[in-house]
């Protein structure tokens, strides 16, 4: 398990990165758990479909994106372990990505929040 977390204690982009993505998780996790009672039952979550019902989901849609990130977050923290030692660069790129999608989630969850309330 030590092996696990060693390249995060050497790596600073990638310690930092994860470190970050973690907290912007829990921070979209917290503010849809704060407002949810509030929400009405059909949110605007599938933004590209065509205009009408078939963008609406339901109201424990809004926790995809966050589910979705986080199994990335998961997927590239155990492929970050495998690559880490070959290819340092790769790893970091891989880590910063982790960030992007974590910040984008936040501001998807946000902004969804902020026209529905």
């Amino acid at each position: 398990m030590r092996d696990l977390f060693k390249f995060l204690k050497s790596d600073k982009i990638i310690k930092w990165s994860f470190v970050i993505s973690c907290l912007l998780l829990l921070a979209s996790v917290i503010s849809i758990i704060i407002f949810y009672f509030s929400l009405p039952p059909f949110l605007p979550i599938f933004n590209q479909l065509p205009w009408g019902e078939e963008r609406l989901g339901g109201k424990i849609e809004i926790f995809l994106p966050i589910i979705i990130t986080f199994s990335f977050l998961v997927f590239n923290f155990f492929l970050l372990n495998q690559v880490y030692e070959k290819m340092p660069l790769v790893a970091r790129i891989l880590g910063i990505t982790t960030l992007l999608m974590s910040a984008l989630s936040l501001i998807f969850t946000i902004q969804t929040l902020k026209i529905v309330l």
